[in-house]
């Protein structure tokens, strides 16, 4: 369905991102989990989210990747230091010397090969990644596919061309373009705030490594961003973004900045997923699991879409985001049915029928109690259904 919704459109972003699911208080079927982060226990997940580009609304879910790592063995009970340290090494040649598709990185150009197939040749497709997938193999794959493009925020100061020039001394070398300013949302170590980036960019090409046949330069735009007058307290804000993109203007170069900042969607997704879809607190063998986790990612794509429509139009009508069935349930249950039906009086309805008081309507209706409504409105529609049928 998000495919054939994507096929009306002649741009379309891909924001991709990778989140870790923790069942480590899981004593009992643990088989098809395995190691994540520091001594936790459970999968890992990628989501690739299709993105409007005008106004960042979620299309809806194009591509997950669900794994687990498999457990590492126990180094021998009387292994000396010396042995360790061989162990170790050894471990990480081999690491070293195995195909790409065989490692964990390769989920972001498996992600631009299974996006490129799947819609439509009259799409171009933009994929934005975080620093994570700041890879040659990206940009490498990049220019062996007809309709797809990235932005990616440089993890690494690459060498440019043969003078070996570094990317960041070659931007830092050009005039401040524009000044464009931008809503950063509120993280574990950043507050929510307005501000401005001083921003430049100039074509560059990146030298390809020796692993690669193929050693002509990536030429790509490079982007690069800073924040004007960071407040005291706070981390300044600095993007060094490459993209694909033509980047031969200053419209160009804000869009670029405006398309990339919709990445932030994907992590307010998996956020969702887990605050909100609880999707850590049930306890299931790993199959089961993975089945479940296919049924919650879809409910999560619907309450970021509600969300998001919530707090950037919420006068807009309700049948944006609410099939005519859906309505008539929400008019029947609610206490004083409105005349208009916006998307404002479609989410406290929603947040009603999950257990929200209301003698509290000025608490802020927090995700999991849109959660419940969400699931009870599911109930609710197709039990109407199958009487219906009967």
């Amino acid at each position: 369905m998000t495919a054939e919704t994507v096929a009306e459109y002649d741009v379309m972003l891909y924001v991709g991102d990778t989140t870790f699911l923790d069942y480590g208080s899981i004593e009992a079927k643990k088989e098809g989990y395995g190691p994540i982060g520091k001594g936790g226990n459970g999968l890992i997940l990628h989501s690739a989210l299709a993105i409007e580009p005008q106004k960042g609304q979620s299309i809806g879910l194009l591509w997950q990747k669900l794994w687990n790592r498999e457990p590492k063995q126990k180094p021998p009970k009387e292994e000396t230091p010396t042995q360790k340290k061989k162990r170790q090494a050894a471990a990480r040649k081999e690491a070293r010397n195995r195909p790409f598709e065989q490692k964990e990185s390769y989920r972001w150009v498996e992600a631009l090969i299974t996006v490129e197939n799947l819609v439509s040749k009259h799409t171009q497709v933009i994929h934005a990644f975080d620093r994570e997938g700041d890879i040659t193999e990206v940009f490498d794959k990049v220019r062996q596919l007809q309709h797809t493009g990235v932005i990616v925020r440089a993890a690494h100061n690459r060498s440019l061309d043969s003078e070996s020039e570094r990317l960041w001394s070659k931007l830092e070398g050009q005039p401040i373009s524009l000044e464009q300013e931008i809503e950063l949302p509120q993280t574990s170590k950043r507050s929510a705030r307005k501000t401005k980036l001083a921003v430049r960019f100039c074509p560059v090409n990146l030298r390809t490594p020796y692993r690669f046949d193929n050693r002509d330069p990536l030429l790509v735009y490079a982007v690069y961003a800073t924040e004007v007058d960071c407040p005291e307290g706070e981390t300044s804000v600095e993007w060094m973004l490459l993209t694909t993109e033509v980047v031969a203007d200053i419209q160009t170069a804000s869009m670029i900045l405006r398309w990339y900042s919709y990445r932030w969607r994907v992590e307010e997704y998996h956020k969702i997923f887990k605050s909100g879809c609880q999707v850590e607190k049930y306890r299931l063998a790993a199959e089961g699991m993975k089945t479940l986790i296919g049924f919650l990612s879809v409910i999560a794509v619907e309450l970021l879409q509600l969300t998001y429509l919530h707090r950037t139009q919420p006068l807009a009508p309700a049948i944006g985001i609410l099939n005519p069935l859906e309505l008539k349930i929400l008019k029947a249950k609610s206490p004083k049915p409105s005349k208009l039906l916006t998307v404002n009086w479609a989410v406290e309805a929603i947040a009603r029928l999950g257990g929200y008081l209301e003698h509290r309507s000025k608490t802020p209706i927090g995700i999991q109690v849109l959660w419940r409504g969400w699931l009870k409105l599911h109930d609710l529609c197709e039990g109407w259904l199958l009487a219906k049928e009967t």
